[in-house]
């Protein structure tokens, strides 16, 4: 293979790369009030065009059906709201035995009380040939349970009080996922033999827009002073959060594949992402509301400004291994399908052959 060949092949990987290193070169870009305006076009006009592109791209039959699939759901609302915020208090029981700074291991708490993003998990979905409208359906709707639960949560492992504005994050919720999310699907209606004939190229256009997520997120990362504080502790947050999202990813493979679970592959991909991915975008203004005059509250906010690239950095490197596993499975599958329907034809035949032929069995 040419490296031109290559470079197109892998574009996304080597746009990840370029979109971190220009973020470490020129942070200040992608911050809020900066020439990009992230606060605009990232809140708003980015997570509304990947709804709005799922809504176009996604079939109704497929977001109906993922609607009634009620096992699938309760298990990645169950293991992002439940078992991930215990894990990372039992985790942090024992962390607190090392040196690591106390505030930092606060910060891990409260990712592991945050809500599913409403952005990068549907994306990864999508990229890997997951089930896509179970990714959508699970994103809009824990973000929307995740502003009622993640501030209990809050107040239940770290303490505070203050009050939070439920009204206006359930309508910019509804502005960023549900109004694009109904636009694209009644567009569809218009569109669908122009799509079905044109066949745009609706993961490029989501990838793109993930890679602007990416720079943004990035700035902010770099931007944020408390970064450079106790290197040493930095480090091993780090090193623990990729720890944790892999050791989750694996955990909710193994359960999701077990024959008693009657997940398909497709549904594994959408669980592994959505239920071990947290919010970045609702989770620093919760953050701030919740913990309003914290001394602590930017270095309380780092594991989780960590936490959000590497989910799409681990997220994105995955994609090539998830997507092979994923296509042998499902070839498997199709091949265990077709043999246990050849013997069920066969043996069917066979036994009306011998009902014919045996005299008094007809």
């Amino acid at each position: 293979m040419g490296l031109l060949a290559r470079v197109r092949k892998e574009w996304f990987i080597i746009g990840i790369v370029a979109a971190i290193v220009s973020a470490k070169l020129q942070p200040a870009v992608g911050l809020k009030g900066g020439p990009l305006r992230p606060e605009f076009t990232i809140t708003y006009v980015a997570v509304s065009a990947i709804f709005f592109n799922s809504g176009l791209s996604l079939k109704t039959e497929e977001l109906t059906s993922a609607l009634l699939h009620v096992k699938l759901h309760l298990f990645v609302q169950s293991f992002t709201l439940v078992f991930f915020p215990v894990a990372m208090w039992l985790c942090i029981k024992l962390l607190a035995l090392t040196s690591i700074n106390t505030w930092l291991l606060r910060g891990l708490q409260t990712v592991g009380c945050m809500p599913p993003p409403v952005s990068s998990a549907v994306i990864l979905t999508k990229a890997v040939g997951g089930n896509e409208a179970a990714a959508i359906f699970n994103s809009a709707f824990g973000s929307f349970l995740g502003i009622l639960v993640t501030p209990l949560l809050l107040l239940l492992f770290l303490g505070s009080s203050s009050s939070v504005p439920f009204s206006s994050i359930f309508s910019q919720l509804f502005m960023t996922v549900v109004v694009p999310l109904i636009l694209g699907q009644v567009s569809r209606r218009f569109l669908r033999d122009w799509l079905e004939r044109r066949k745009p190229p609706f993961g490029v256009i989501s990838s793109l827009v993930l890679l602007m997520i990416i720079y943004t997120t990035f700035c902010e990362t770099f931007s944020n002073p408390d970064i450079e504080l106790d290197h040493l502790s930095l480090l091993l947050i780090t090193f623990i959060i990729f720890c944790i999202q892999l050791s989750f990813m694996l955990l909710t493979f193994v359960f999701s594949t077990q024959k008693q679970s009657g997940f398909t592959p497709a549904d594994t991909v959408a669980i592994m992402f959505c239920a071990t991915h947290k919010s970045l975008t609702l989770g620093i203004p919760m953050l701030k509301i919740v913990f309003e005059g914290y001394e602590h509250l930017s270095l309380i906010s780092v594991p989780l400004l960590i936490y959000h690239p590497a989910q799409i950095l681990l997220g994105s490197i995955l994609v090539p291994t998830i997507k092979s596993w994923m296509n042998s499975r499902q070839k498997v599958d199709k091949t265990h399908t077709e043999r246990d329907l050849f013997i069920y034809h066969t043996n069917y035949y066979l036994t009306l052959s011998l009902r014919s032929l045996l005299p008094g069995t007809a």
